[in-house]
């Protein structure tokens, strides 16, 4: 089992922006192309995966983001035991997909921080920092990109009006939060 330290400790308050990472939080990845797949992901987590480039969806239990035309994460949307790295959805997913050669499934729960930005200053902070223009993906809720941010891979989950989740690898977070930290004190 993953020892779940992390690089931030405690909900960092900026003005315009709040800071917090969001853990434990099952996340897994998801690969396959057949109508066969998609049918068996869609009746047994509840939810239609997004067929269109950066979208995501969600119902009461998960969210699912498309990464590429035959990749997607899924996440809970409630925090798991922290305890225990058993997910009942990734063994019965992996029993009905990857051992009947549907597809992958593949627990990257312990590979991605999931961190949290609240606030009005979201986008300044990020555009100060990354390439990606972020005109069209701050109006449309359920955006999803893969981008750099501080020379940093991260995909980038636009959850709700003033409300993103980056997620970005474990080895790289305390980096990240540490940019954020310098650039969020300067907004």
């Amino acid at each position: 089992m993953l020892n779940y330290n992390s690089s931030l400790k405690e909900d960092k308050n900026y003005q315009g922006l709040t800071v917090r990472e969001i853990s434990p939080i099952m996340k897994l990845n998801l690969r396959g192309k057949s109508r066969d797949f998609l049918t068996t992901i869609g009746k047994n987590i509840n939810m239609i995966l997004p067929m269109e480039a950066n979208t995501s969806s969600s119902s009461d239990n998960y969210t699912s983001m498309w990464l590429s035309p035959d990749e997607w994460m899924v996440l809970s949307n409630k925090i798991v035991d922290k305890e225990n790295n058993n997910y009942d959805i990734e063994k019965l997913l992996f029993n009905k997909i990857s051992k009947t050669k549907l597809g992958s499934v593949t627990d990257i729960s312990d590979q991605f921080v999931m961190i949290n930005l609240n606030g009005e200053k979201i986008f300044d902070l990020m555009s100060s920092g990354c390439p990606f223009d972020f005109s069209d993906f701050r109006l449309k809720v359920g955006s999803v990109t893969q981008t750099l941010l501080t020379h940093i891979d991260v995909i980038i989950h636009h959850k709700e009006a003033n409300s993103v989740n980056l997620f970005v690898r474990r080895s790289f977070s305390e980096h990240l939060m540490s940019w954020i930290n310098d650039s969020a004190s300067r907004l």
